[in-house]
């Protein structure tokens, strides 16, 4: 059997468990003094959430490829569920004070321990496997396609992966019968102590494929597959089981889980709630007012647009210009019918204020795709790939697409392509985290101003 070089990985689950299980119960007493807690029972109650909770947004399911990014959004869910339980368990012992300036502190102070500690032991690693070539994990790659090369570049370039490639076995790039001889590729794994093995199903039969198996099971090597599309299998897969029989769906985006639907509606919601009663409550008075003054009509400016799965919404705007016949003419620059109160509000994005409305009506989100005019869906709808793709969620306020430029005036196809792409990258790879850089970026360009604001 292949004896395999030791390794720190399966230890830092545990230790990181144990070291938050106590970062848990031993920072909760410094704020809950005092308030008629029962502190054993308490503690218990603590441990028992925090596990739940870690279960269920896997908080522990981090791996030396997992981003940055994944790792904040694990912490966000677990702080989320953490506070929400913690705040749940007062109401059921009426005999305890509540106190929501300790949770507040508690809540701040543990997290922001966990996320320093899981920083610092984040980077540690990539920077030690880089700079001292430790606990490398070795590879080969079995087949020889173009996804399989741009794994090996990626073994390659991303060292901080602690990946070393020993290279491919392919007829294709040997021209000879290489996979068939199972025992050349046995032999090679247990003399350079492969790890892992990656398996490109395209070169490769079934019956070899069960051979694969049954080596890298008695000799302790992690056996992955590659898909053949990365066209197909850039999404997310979920496995079903009819009774035994195991199948592979095709999930259109993370904003098609119903858990997510939900906690997106909810953070949805609740900000578009905040805006309407801190900021629009006597903002549309006063713009009321200077809409009035300058020109005659309503002060809400209201258009049908396509929503989710393209059914059709009403779009509210401050209005910003003089009555006219042409809603479905985008504003171009110096445009005519844009009034003097007008330039200002557009160019602050003041106009799409009340959209906060549509949030609240449930046609819109704060943040996604920007409810194009019925006229582009017509002319690009069929003309760009991946355009409907963005009528699988709502339209939002903001999006990313906004926040790096992509807005205002389409003078040519690739204006609408460049903003597709933006879309789309956001649909397919949609976080909490995300959408809070994209409504923070939001207002900074707000404040700055936009060139394409008019």
């Amino acid at each position: 059997m292949t004896q395999h070089k030791g390794r720190y990985s399966k230890y830092i689950r545990p230790t990181s468990f144990i070291i938050d299980i106590i970062m848990v119960l031993t920072i909760f007493p410094l704020f809950f003094e005092g308030l008629s807690i029962n502190f054993f029972s308490f503690g218990l109650y603590l441990v028992f959430i925090w596990i739940i909770g870690s279960f269920f947004s896997k908080f522990y399911e981090v791996y030396r490829f997992t981003t940055p990014v994944e790792i904040l959004t694990k912490i966000l869910k677990q702080s989320i569920f953490f506070l929400l339980f913690i705040i749940s368990f007062f109401p059921f012992h009426k005999d305890y004070i509540f106190s929501g300036t300790a949770i507040t502190k508690y809540i701040i102070l543990l997290f922001s321990i966990i996320i320093f500690l899981k920083t610092l032991v984040f980077y540690y690693l990539k920077k030690y496997r880089i700079v001292t070539g430790n606990n490398f994990r070795n590879t080969i790659i079995i087949g020889y396609t173009n996804e399989s090369k741009d794994l090996r570049d990626i073994f390659k370039n991303r060292s901080d992966y602690g990946y070393k490639f020993k290279g491919f076995f392919s007829d294709k790039k040997m021209n000879q019968n290489i996979i068939g001889k199972t025992d050349m590729i046995e032999n090679f794994c247990i003399n350079e102590k492969i790890d892992e093995i990656y398996c490109s199903l395209n070169e490769i039969s079934n019956d070899k494929v069960k051979e694969l198996i049954e080596f890298t099971d008695e000799n302790n090597i992690v056996l992955k597959f590659i898909p053949d599309s990365k066209a197909i299998f850039s999404k997310n897969l979920k496995l079903n089981y009819y009774e035994l029989f195991p199948v592979l769906t095709l999930q259109k985006t993370p904003l098609h889980n119903p858990s997510i639907q939900v906690f997106k509606r909810f953070f949805d919601f609740f900000f578009s709630f905040f805006v309407v009663i801190f900021i629009l409550s006597w903002l549309t008075p006063i713009l009321a007012i200077l809409i009035k003054l300058e020109s005659k009509g309503p002060i809400f400016f209201k258009q049908s647009r396509p929503g989710i799965d393209e059914n059709e919404f009403i779009c509210y705007k401050f209005r910003s210009m003089q009555l006219n016949q042409n809603t479905e003419k985008e504003a171009s620059r110096n445009d005519p019918r844009v009034t003097k109160i007008g330039k200002l509000i557009r160019k602050t994005s003041i106009d799409e204020l009340p959209q906060f409305f549509n949030v609240l009506l449930g046609d819109m989100s704060v943040v996604g795709p920007r409810p194009h005019l019925w006229s582009q869906n017509k002319t690009y709808g069929k003309k760009i790939k991946k355009y409907m793709v963005r009528h699988y969620v709502k339209p939002g306020i903001t999006g990313l697409a906004q926040v790096k430029g992509c807005r205002g005036e389409i003078e040519t196809d690739e204006d609408m392509i460049n903003r597709i792409k933006y879309d789309v990258f956001y649909i397919e790879n949609w976080s909490i985290l995300l959408d809070i850089k994209i409504i923070i970026q939001t207002i900074i360009n707000i404040f700055k101003g936009e060139e394409k604001a008019y």
